[in-house]
């Protein structure tokens, strides 16, 4: 999936057409969200947002991290996909936004934290983009770039290796994010999972 185009009419595209079964291809990623979300340490009252948060599979483990007192937004550009989540009950658990990452309908600094499943290789201008999540969030507060598999498991999937301009990669990934107002605290490119967390700086 990583030499798909990240143009937003792509990206659009290519969701749209698999969002009926996007949840049945995926069934037993359930534990690996809920350990990604855990692994945030987010608190009850926050708000959060689920950067290109798809069926909105991470919504209810973000609701409830954060409780009936905190804010959950779930944000994408693709109605096939939001649809799936209504229909999944999931717009329950928080408000669902018809919306590009790379231009939030939010003020400055009202996050808490941001999470981003699968998010990194589909943004248009990555740096642009992770400056944009930047300026939605609090000093101090988060952002969690998370995969249910590491970069090796999902190469494998799509019958590829690991090339070094991956940008999910440590060195390319740590620079991006310091230009981008992020300082990465840790990283994780396990089989099992893949979780990049980064404080917000200022």
């Amino acid at each position: 999936m990583d030499r798909m185009s990240n143009d937003p009419r792509d990206v659009q595209e290519f969701f749209s057409a698999r969002a009926a079964d996007w949840d049945a291809r995926f069934p037993d990623d359930g534990p690996a969200y809920a350990a990604g979300v855990a692994a945030i340490g987010l608190r009850p009252g926050d708000k959060v947002l689920d950067a290109g948060c798809g069926t909105g599979r991470a919504l209810p483990v973000l609701r409830a991290a954060v409780g009936p007192e905190g804010t959950v937004l779930g944000a994408d550009l693709t109605p096939a996909m939001l649809k799936e989540a209504v229909e999944a009950g999931r717009d329950a658990d928080g408000r669902l936004l018809l919306t590009d990452v790379a231009r939030l309908p939010l003020r400055d600094g009202v996050l808490d934290a941001v999470f981003g499943a699968g998010l990194i290789s589909h943004l248009p201008e990555p740096a642009a983009n992770l400056r944009e999540l930047a300026r939605a969030v609090r000093p101090g507060g988060l952002l969690a770039l998370f995969h249910p598999v590491g970069r090796r498991a999902l190469a494998a999937r799509h019958g590829r290796q690991i090339t070094p301009d991956d940008l999910r990669a440590e060195p390319n990934l740590r620079p991006l994010l310091a230009g981008s107002g992020w300082q990465m605290r840790s990283y994780v490119d396990e089989d099992s999972r893949f979780l990049v967390l980064a404080v917000r700086e200022g």
